[in-house]
């Protein structure tokens, strides 16, 4: 029997027109070419108009054609022909999952409240454990290819280097295995050589198809979790892998990780450009790559790791925030005034002024160059020399493009103290102490992982405890407690200025705990790690 809750459906000729648009626009424009309306201005403020006119146009085109944010509109009695400026603009209200994403059924979300103008569904479980659909368009993975394409393109050379594509995110309906496995084969279909192979966190499968298929590629790029992709390197050596045959390289997501940390995993696999050879990405379920990490972004970083004072005084934290470029036509940034970010892009389901609540900054080009000169460094004469190149020649990765640095997820400022703990006034960041682990010798004892405490003793004084997990194999004794406890305070001591100030001296030193692998109370298998406990 037919049923009849569903009406007849059509072919709809316009999702061909949309596809055959998007797809011969990404084929046809050079990188150069997408990205000239920021290089031909040179820095964000100049790039404002382009970015508003964009801006203003999706803004106008998801008020007259989604459903559930022309109900949002008229429920803050907002005309859409009134928003003509910036400023009108901004005084729109925040949309967030809570007063906009799951107010409305998911067809409502989508352009003209259909979900069939989409032909992707992905899913994110997100921080409470429900899951949430987000459905996508050819023409939005497109969008996004171009992100991987600058990083292909810009840190890889891929252009001219035959490249192995190796995906060891999870595959199957959460979101990053399959769009980073689409917008890589985006780039092989532009004439890119770049091939795609899909392992996903299978790391036998990982091996194999690097040790059998890797010696035909000029290199290969790891793409996946940056926790994982230190696991699957220090397994590989542990397992008899040479990465250093296959020239690796590594585009990473979802976590924010120290230069110290990069330096290791270059190292392991013995890559020889640290400028060149990595590159994260800032994105999100919501809306796939809002920026993306290039050469000069990532030599600005390493600078700012060495140089904490300057970090602290641009930054305004004492710890290394994410920091990466983005293209305001693609992602348009705006910053909350709690300090957390909003966005506004175009996407299966579009967001206007969407709160991210992510805790983090804008810095146009021009901005963040000044502010490096005021510290005397020039980071572009950095990417020249260690690329070997003259001083006349102009290195890869220098786009013209803002900054927006990233310190992760928060509902608010204040709620900052999930993450850290309070120590004596002092605000102690788990990044801190991941420095102090990372250091050599030191990193080969250890996974990585740690639980932050403030623990009382049995007088009901407080010190900070650090319980760590060792590397398999590892056994620890007294001596590598001590070493690892004279590490984290070194670090602690240099990064964050209140907890050099505010601590007393006899109270700095953290007690160190080592357990093995997998240890269930702290380490359990399987399950997301925490790094602080309250």
């Amino acid at each position: 029997m037919q049923n009849t809750h569903f009406k007849e459906q059509i072919m709809q000729p316009e999702q061909r027109q949309r596809a055959i648009g998007a797809f011969e626009e990404f084929l046809r424009a050079p990188l150069e070419e997408r990205l000239q309306h920021q290089q031909s201005r040179g820095a964000e403020s100049r790039a404002i108009p382009y970015g508003i006119a964009a801006l203003h146009a999706l803004f106008q085109k998801v008020a007259t054609t989604v459903p559930a944010y022309q109900n949002f509109l008229a429920e803050h009695n907002i005309n859409p022909a009134s928003i003509q400026t910036f400023e009108d603009f901004q005084k729109l209200p925040l949309i967030t999952k809570e007063n906009y994403l799951r107010c409305h059924p998911l067809p409502q979300l989508c352009y003209q409240g259909k979900l069939e103008t989409c032909d992707f569904i992905a899913v994110s479980s997100g921080s409470t454990g429900n899951p949430t659909f987000w459905p996508r368009f050819i023409s939005d993975e497109l969008q996004i290819a171009a992100r991987f394409e600058q990083i292909f393109h810009d840190s890889f050379y891929a252009d001219k280097r035959s490249t192995l594509a190796v995906i060891c995110f999870a595959l199957g309906t959460w979101v990053g295995g399959m769009y980073t496995a689409n917008c890589c084969r985006y780039l092989a279909s532009k004439g890119y050589p770049v091939t795609v192979v899909t392992p996903g966190n299978n790391k036998t499968e990982i091996f194999r198809v690097v040790q059998e298929l890797g010696e035909h590629f000029e290199q290969v790029v790891l793409l996946g979790y940056p926790p994982f992709i230190k696991d699957v390197i220090d397994s590989g050596i542990a397992g008899g892998v040479e990465w250093q045959k296959y020239r690796i390289k590594m585009v990473f997501a979802g976590e924010v990780f120290s230069e110290e940390w990069r330096s290791l995993v270059s190292d392991r696999t013995n890559s020889d450009n640290l400028y060149y050879n990595s590159a994260s990405l800032y994105g999100t379920a919501d809306a796939g790559v809002l920026g993306n990490e290039t050469p000069l972004s990532i030599c600005i970083r390493r600078f700012l790791a060495n140089n904490p004072e300057a970090a602290r005084n641009l930054f305004g934290e004492s710890r290394l925030p994410t920091l990466v470029q983005y293209d305001p036509k693609s992602r348009f940034f705006e910053v909350n005034n709690d300090g957390t970010l909003l966005f506004s892009g175009d996407n299966g389901i579009p967001l206007i002024r969407y709160h991210i609540s992510d805790n983090g900054g804008l810095i146009s080009y021009e901005a963040m160059l000044n502010f490096l000169a005021e510290w005397g460094f020039n980071p572009v004469a950095t990417l020249q020399q260690a690329a070997g190149m003259k001083v006349s020649d102009f290195p890869r990765g220098i786009r013209c493009l803002p900054f927006v640095y990233v310190f992760g997820r928060s509902s608010s400022r204040a709620s900052l103290t999930h993450f850290t703990v309070s120590y004596f006034g002092a605000n102690i960041y788990p990044e801190n102490v991941t420095v102090g682990l990372e250091v050599p010798t030191i990193r080969e004892w250890v996974t990585g992982k740690f639980v932050l405490q403030v623990k009382e003793d049995s007088d009901q004084n407080r010190f900070l405890s650090v319980v760590v997990e060792l590397a398999a194999g590892v056994e620890g004794d007294e001596e590598m407690q001590q070493a690892i406890a004279s590490s984290i305070l070194a670090q602690l001591r240099r990064l964050n200025s209140e907890f050099a100030n505010y601590v007393p001296p006899e109270y700095q030193l953290p007690v160190v705990t080592l357990t093995a692998t997998g240890d269930a109370e702290y380490f359990p298998i399987g399950v997301k790690h925490r790094y602080t406990r309250q």
